[in-house]
């Protein structure tokens, strides 16, 4: 796309592309910290993720109507298919995640996720036939190794729900990694954008109809920083971080893109430290870097 500039204006459109795709990131790892200082307020997981998607919904159904108007209609098989991906990709793994975010850590939280590459990539193996070699198992156990050193740390010093919280995100990872695996067809089909914004419709209806089923009306009524801070959840660490990413990924690449995320559970581990007060040890730095040279090494193996 950008091979016919001239080298100097190929390399600020890469730089512009990054910068995107790093800020996308980074904000989307920031739902952590603002999840733990809305829980402050004796807010539950349901009410959290019924507020977060309340707030985003009308973004995401003012792209899905562009759309809609723009693009030919869906057959019923397709939106069956989108149906199901919104519901398992962004119900059921934001609301596992949220879930387990009430007993562990901010840093912890990011480096489980971050391995749902690696979950790709396991479940494709045992079920879906596919061969990996030695490379692969090895970047494999480095991001595995990294995150049994973090969670052993924060079972000594975090209570004892961190193996309950470390399970129900990790679920949460594996839940999102089959979304990814199944979106696949429907992506090329659809187009990512369009999917996104549909899919993200349908979990914004879940998660608000689960609110309105298991809580009373009132739980409505909330102090304002629990309002500030579920906006600042909805359109800085929903809303605009997947927008990003999509425009990341238009200007560098999937592959590219992917790679800075891995910043992610970087800014989460710094920023749970500076807004949440979370220790920084060593043990921690040195599981992150794991994680993050394991999902390295899997990166530049599949590009």
């Amino acid at each position: 796309m950008t091979s016919s500039l001239p080298q100097p204006a190929q390399r600020q459109a890469f730089l512009a592309g990054l910068a995107i795709a790093v800020i996308g990131a980074v904000l989307f790892s920031t739902k952590a910290i603002v999840a733990k200082l809305i829980y402050r307020y004796q807010v539950d997981a349901v009410t959290l993720i019924g507020f977060r998607m309340l707030f985003s919904l009308p973004f995401f159904a003012a792209v899905a109507l562009w759309h809609a108007r723009r693009s030919p209609a869906l057959s019923w098989g397709d939106r069956i298919r989108i149906s199901v991906l919104g519901l398992l990709g962004y119900y059921l793994s934001s609301f596992l995640d949220f879930l387990g975010l009430q007993y562990i850590s901010a840093g912890l939280e990011r480096l489980i996720l971050f391995l749902t590459p690696s979950f790709v990539l396991l479940i494709s193996v045992f079920f879906l036939d596919k061969k990996i070699g030695r490379y692969e198992w090895l970047a494999l156990c480095v991001s595995y190794l990294g995150t049994v050193l973090v969670f052993l740390h924060d079972a000594r010093t975090g209570g004892p729900d961190v193996p309950l919280g470390s399970a129900l995100v990790l679920a949460s990872a594996v839940s999102y990694a089959v979304y990814l695996l199944m979106s696949g067809e429907l992506v090329r089909r659809v187009g990512p954008m369009r999917l996104v914004a549909y899919a993200m419709c349908v979990s914004s209806f879940a998660c608000i109809l689960q609110f309105l089923l298991l809580r009373p009306l009132d739980t409505l009524a909330q102090p304002a920083p629990v309002y500030g801070l579920s906006l600042i959840n909805a359109v800085f660490c929903t809303v605009l971080p997947v927008f990003l990413t999509m425009v990341a990924v238009a200007r560098i690449g999937a592959p590219m893109a992917s790679l800075s995320g891995m910043v992610g559970p970087v800014s989460t581990l710094f920023l749970g430290a500076l807004v949440l007060g979370e220790p920084i040890t060593a043990i921690q730095l040195a599981g992150t870097g794991l994680v993050l040279a394991g999902i390295y090494l899997l990166s530049k193996k599949k590009a």
